[in-house]
């Protein structure tokens, strides 16, 4: 009875986070003069309300299922990197690079390559920050945070050279070969942009949720999020931990952005579209780090985004308002998280 308390007393904040911020949302509505039931109705129309619309609403859900796994990998090691924008975007530019110049005849090789080398240029940027971290003592946030606008400009250098960018005056990579395509699932909508992408995000939620649970690396991992001291006291390599976190989740970082280059875009653009890295922030944050819950809650915040532009599109609401939505559930769970009182230490050192 003790466990499943403490399970559902863990369920009460996020539930609470996602009231606070639908109270915020209706008194935003009311101010600017809409119905805020209507507007209910409008989004929830425009998220599930049609096969299309659900389309929609998977697709929003497939690259924050990834980055919120990215965002949950590291706080399970007592890292917060919100460096999974900059990751998703190197994973992208990867992707498209190999997409559209490497030779492959095979459609299943050439993606999986594509896949590969976004996930492991993800995974490098990522571990950048986690070895300045784990032996340095160098903060992860700082660090992602920069490495974010280093992978920016970076890319939106590259994309304007002539090897890489596609005659025209639009700063965009050439098209990825057919052969480098994710197929689009139009068995939910004909017309969709939903892809392949959205099995290897579920795959890779139940990977990452065997690798913390059955693994050694895994329980390795977490129990360096619990307590780095009594971690390293009992033989765990703090430092291995940090890293192999980090890069793992650069990695998915990585493949979101090749997901989106692959199965969305066909091409890399520049500025790259951005929010997946940090909406994922909030996805991790609302699963309290939970890979299984992080499915649903990246559904509800793609539900949210899909719905968001239906609401735009029909009413004088702007899309925006999904961004402060976000933005105020972010808020209340880490003020639980900064609030909640803790029996340890948080204290990290980093010489092994």
């Amino acid at each position: 009875m003790r466990a499943r308390g403490v399970s559902l007393a863990r369920l009460v904040p996020p539930f609470v986070s996602l009231l606070l911020a639908g109270l915020v949302a209706t008194v935003i509505i009311a101010l600017l003069g809409e119905n805020p039931l209507h507007i209910a109705s409008v989004m929830i129309s425009g998220s599930v309300g049609s096969f299309r619309s659900l389309a929609n609403t998977l697709e929003e859900a497939t690259p924050l299922i990834l980055t919120g796994l990215c965002v949950a990998v590291g706080m399970r090691s007592g890292l917060f990197n919100i460096g999974g924008e900059g990751q998703l975007v190197i994973g992208a530019f990867l992707a498209a690079w190999l997409g559209a110049k490497l030779p492959i005849a095979n459609p299943i090789l050439h993606v999986v390559v594509c896949l590969l080398a976004a996930g492991t240029g993800g995974a490098i940027w990522a571990m950048i920050a986690g070895v300045l971290r784990a032996r340095l003592g160098a903060h992860e946030v700082i660090n992602t945070i920069m490495l974010n606008y280093v992978a920016f400009i970076s890319t939106n250098y590259l994309v304007n050279l002539p090897y890489f960018k596609k005659p025209g005056q639009i700063p965009q990579t050439f098209d990825i070969a057919v052969t480098a395509s994710l197929p689009r699932l139009t068995f939910v909508y004909k017309y969709t942009r939903l892809n392949a992408g959205l099995f290897i995000a579920l795959a890779a939620v139940f990977a990452v949720w065997i690798f913390l649970a059955r693994t050694r690396l895994g329980f390795e991992i977490r129990s360096v999020g619990l307590n780095p001291l009594a971690g390293r006291v009992a033989g765990i390599s703090v430092v291995r931990s940090m890293i192999v976190a980090m890069g793992i989740g650069g990695f998915l970082a990585g493949i979101a952005g090749a997901e989106r280059v692959l199965g969305v875009h066909k091409h890399f653009i520049s500025p790259f579209p951005f929010g997946y890295g940090f909406a994922g922030i909030a996805v991790a944050l609302l699963a309290r780090n939970n890979a299984l819950v992080i499915v649903l809650t990246a559904i509800f915040f793609g539900a949210l985004a899909s719905g968001g532009a239906h609401v735009d599109m029909v009413t004088n609401v702007p899309r925006e308002l999904v961004t402060v939505i976000q933005a105020v559930i972010i808020l209340f769970v880490a003020c639980d998280l900064v609030l909640r009182p803790r029996g340890r230490s948080n204290e990290v050192t980093t010489s092994e």
